[in-house]
């Protein structure tokens, strides 16, 4: 009812909102970065427990050691992170991660499996190339058709791990070309290059999510498909871009598992999925999209990987550790609810 109208007739008109005041607006803010570093307590507390445990915990080989085996999986929870803000899931990240430095594998190796066609300069581009056409097909499953993407996933997971299997017979893929064992096994300046490679795709991910319009654009599609679309803004492409761009990152996370170990074993990421979603949950990553930062999800697989070097510095069994790292998961959770004032869903 416009002013006018409401002066004719007498009727007031709905009730305006007031706009939210400076105060109201800074606290927000406040509050924001508060859940970004909701976990650094509960980092700080397990880094002093590790050294009651084992004083071995804090030198600088032992924490190598627990960042460069991070930083493979890690990117998998970069990749799922940006695919959780829009919205989506993708299950299929852990087989690729496997699949694409095996399709790499099989190709450029001369004997045992493989066919030796390819050169073995080929073998990074291949691995990165094998995560783009899965992207590709997901997309055009999910979006171009409009089909769940759980369920594709799901499938999608399936297929790779079951093509993984079939071009190795079964069996894990040595000898396995000097290019595609590089980004694994160098040491830049002292720390290993997969380390460099996380922590900058890791801050590539906090400026574009959170300073850049099209971060923005992600944080919309997640909250709300339809009002990103009025907003102008072309959803099936970024979603096409984002489902593409999370496979590039979980084959690329294989290459560097696959040259740390000189190898391409069958059950290359099985069950990773699990380590994925946990870290991203932990750090604050909503499951319904819209919420959640890399940094957070950063600070997610960072903890769970203080804690299993704990566990095995304490002499832990490897058959409780299964038990014990979902229990403390679940205590992550609450503590990550209480300090950060988030609501996991």
């Amino acid at each position: 009812m416009s002013e006018t109208t409401e002066l004719a007739s007498g009727v007031p008109g709905p009730p305006v909102a007031p706009p939210p005041s400076r105060r109201q607006a800074h606290g927000a803010i406040a509050v924001a970065k508060l859940r970004d570093v909701a976990l650094i307590p509960a980092i700080v507390v397990i880094c002093v427990l590790g050294q009651l445990v084992n004083p071995v915990f804090l030198r600088y080989d032992n924490l190598i050691n627990v960042l460069q085996t991070m930083s493979e999986i890690a990117l998998l929870v970069l990749a799922q992170t940006i695919v959780l803000v829009v919205g989506r899931m993708d299950l299929s990240l852990e087989s690729t991660f496997g699949l694409a430095p095996g399709v790499a594998a099989y190709l450029t190796i001369s004997g045992g499996h493989g066919l030796g066609l390819l050169p073995g300069a080929w073998a990074v581009p291949v691995t990165l190339a094998v995560g783009v056409v899965i992207g590709a097909v997901n997309a055009v499953l999910i979006v171009r058709f409009g089909l769940n993407g759980f369920i594709v996933t799901l499938g999608m997971l399936i297929v790779l791990r079951g093509l993984l299997t079939g071009i190795g017979g079964g069996q894990t893929f040595f000898d396995l070309p000097t290019s595609m064992m590089y980004l694994g096994s160098a040491v830049w300046f002292g720390v290993p290059a997969s380390i460099w490679i996380c922590l900058l795709l890791f801050a590539a991910g906090i400026v574009v999510l959170g300073f850049t319009s099209l971060g923005r654009s992600l944080y919309a599609i997640g909250g709300n498909v339809d009002a990103a679309k009025a907003a102008g803004i072309r959803t099936d492409r970024v979603l096409v871009g984002v489902l593409v761009v999370a496979s590039s990152l979980a084959a690329l996370g294989g290459l560097l598992l696959s040259g740390r170990l000189a190898s391409v074993a069958a059950a290359q990421g099985n069950g990773a999925i699990f380590t994925v979603f946990a870290a991203a949950v932990i750090g604050g990553v909503s499951l319904n999209g819209g919420r959640g930062t890399v940094f957070g999800a950063f600070t997610g697989i960072l903890l769970l990987y203080l804690i299993q070097n704990v566990l095995t510095l304490a002499g832990v069994p490897a058959q409780w550790i299964g038990a014990l790292n979902g229990a403390i998961i679940l205590i992550a959770l609450v503590l990550s609810r209480i300090t950060g004032g988030r609501k996991q869903e």
